[in-house]
């Protein structure tokens, strides 16, 4: 969904500034800490003091529960034990002084004061799942081309393990990320859940091709910024015939994760692909899909869903944005209705993006009959397929588990048994 930011309660968005107080080496680094906010949640920041090629002072702050990382920051003072910093287009401040080495200081913003005491170092998280080199199976970095839009997009396709059952006749899996632009393993809250799946892939005898969104990563050239599902789906399509000439796979399929999912109902409605593995993906009408994920994210923060269809179109209609205009009028219906081929939809019951009881039953009715079609919900899955407690998009960052591993394993075997 676009950007789970607008779930959360803050977004941090700065301007950089020069300034003028000469560095101090005692506060270069990194510092962490956990700001408390009204609601009794908290919020992981990360500040980041350094200096500039003029031997300047230069701060950045990530939000890594929000999945923001390397803003910059306005440096008002910055000695061997305090340090201010400015965030101007919020109106807020953070003030500190260094204390048996623990920042301990005020957040403040809009006349509330709030303390945050920073630690040294980086907020390290453990991703327990996320493979690390040298892998037993190849890969190989690729580029392909969607011509009618100019855009060039560069991946990692990744050949199975050779000792795997059935690598005679390889199947390859094309993965398409969710919506805003994301690089090829999907990363977001320091999860990489195409990694992980490319992995998990790999070591069963299934290739696939995961790659950056267009303009991202090292992927170059088509519109971003005006792009809707529709510009995204022409990339994708340019993925499936890449590999359809590559010439060492049998069988051609498509993950989709989100967004990626209504992606891969469009290229199997086009019937070219040979199936189709939806991860949380829509079948009810987008206006529908916004209105119950708002509703669901006022539960979780204890209120009384109000969104209806109507509220959200009046929102989205002074957003303006050709994305979300798309969006709101896409029924995803008539694509799923069309896909021939075999589909794998799967949906987590806590789910607060895409709720799974408004879009799976929806998808299973208007798919085309088919005895190897797969719609199964899992229970205390989220939107991002981890095991968790509400499914509340705030609780994303401090899970470890990246994908829960009964999903991986479904995967591989559904598409083995094809």
């Amino acid at each position: 969904m676009k950007r789970i930011l607008s779930l959360l309660l803050t977004n941090f968005v700065v301007a950089a500034m020069l300034a003028q107080p000469l560095p101090s080496q005692d506060l270069q680094g990194d510092w962490n800490g956990k700001l408390s906010l009204p609601n009794g949640a908290s919020l992981t920041l990360v500040l980041h003091i350094a200096t500039d090629e003029a031997g300047q002072p230069v701060c950045t702050l990530d939000s890594p529960d929000q999945g923001a990382k390397g803003m910059p920051m306005t440096v008002g003072h910055l000695s061997a034990d305090s340090v201010s910093v400015n965030l101007p287009m919020l109106g807020a401040t953070y003030q500190a002084r260094l204390t048996d080495d623990v920042l301990r200081g005020t957040f403040m913003q809009m006349g509330q004061r709030f303390p945050l005491d920073l630690k040294r170092g980086a907020d390290n998280v453990r991703r327990p799942q996320h493979p690390q080199p040298p892998y037993a199976y190849r890969t190989e970095e690729v580029t392909f081309t969607n011509v009618a839009d100019g855009a060039q997009l560069a991946g990692t396709l990744t050949y199975p393990v050779k000792s795997a059952k059935r690598t005679r006749h390889t199947p390859v899996v094309l993965m398409v990320s969710g919506s805003g632009l994301q690089n090829r393993d999907e990363e977001l809250f320091d999860h990489k859940p195409f990694l992980v799946i490319a992995d998990a892939l790999a070591k069963a005898g299934i290739a696939s091709l995961r790659y950056d969104d267009r303009t991202f990563g090292q992927s170059v050239g088509g519109d971003a910024l005006h792009a809707t599902t529709q510009d995204f789906a022409r990339d994708a399509a340019a993925g499936v015939e890449f590999l359809r000439q590559h010439g060492d796979f049998d069988r051609v399929g498509v993950l989709g994760h989100s967004e990626g999912a209504s992606i891969a109902f469009m290229l199997g409605a086009s019937k070219s692909v040979d199936f189709v593995v939806s991860m949380a993906g829509i079948g009810a009408k987008g206006d529908e899909v916004l209105a119950a994920q708002m509703n669901r994210a006022i539960e979780l923060q204890g209120g009384q869903p109000t969104a209806t269809v109507e509220t959200i179109r009046s929102s989205v209609a002074k957003m303006a944005t050709p994305w979300m205009q798309w969006f709101i009028d896409y029924d995803p219906v008539r694509d799923i209705a069309a896909t021939r081929c075999p589909v794998m939809a799967l949906n987590g019951d806590k789910d607060s993006q895409v709720i799974a009881s408004q879009n799976l039953p929806l998808i299973k009715a208007n798919l085309s009959r088919n005895k190897k079609n797969v719609v199964r919900e899992y229970a205390d899955l989220n939107h991002l397929f981890q095991h968790c407690t509400t499914g509340s998009a705030t609780e994303y960052r401090a899970i470890e588990e990246t994908i829960s591993p009964e999903v991986l394993h479904d995967i591989c075997e559904w598409i083995l048994s094809l």
